[in-house]
């Protein structure tokens, strides 16, 4: 099955970058990604602390059913424009990951269809590599796949 969400990594090269096309408006997507009630629906993680503002902090924590921390992630925004774009910092507590930049746009292509672009720069391409062993690219494709999902019911349910 192909994936909607496209991982895009050239040899030794210690970026990334994700595009992703979606049938919902622009405006929606950057919601999803900015909202923790949102964030939490097409994540499945929960949104210890969200400030949606330039240099505000945010937490995300993903627990097993016995209540363990599989996943705790923290970063600082940066650089907001409303339904357009935003810059993060991106850490994964007790990975031994060093922290990451993304850069997030939001672009408009009509009236309920956008397309989303990450660039994702890490501490190295040895790190980068890492990452791309991992499931990544079948994760976030799933997680965005939710993400339209969820949007476009609460845009049937105005």
């Amino acid at each position: 099955m192909e994936l909607k969400t496209k991982v895009i990594a050239e040899n030794d090269k210690q970026e990334l970058t994700i595009e992703r096309e979606f049938e919902i408006p622009a405006s929606l997507v950057y919601l999803a990604h900015t909202e923790p009630e949102l964030i939490e629906q097409w994540m499945g993680n929960k949104v210890l602390q969200f400030e949606n503002r330039n240099h505000g902090s945010y937490q995300f924590e993903t627990k097993s059913p016995e209540g363990v921390v599989l996943f705790r992630a923290n970063g600082v925004l940066l650089n907001l424009v409303e339904n357009q774009s935003f810059v993060r910092t991106f850490e994964m507590e007790n990975t031994g990951f060093p922290i990451q930049l993304e850069f997030f746009t939001f672009e408009s292509i009509s009236d309920n269809k956008s397309k989303l672009k990450m660039h994702i720069i890490f501490k190295s391409v040895e790190q980068r590599d890492q990452i791309l062993k991992m499931p990544f690219a079948q994760g976030i494709s799933m997680a965005h796949n939710r993400l339209e999902t969820i949007a476009k019911q609460s845009i049937n349910s105005i």
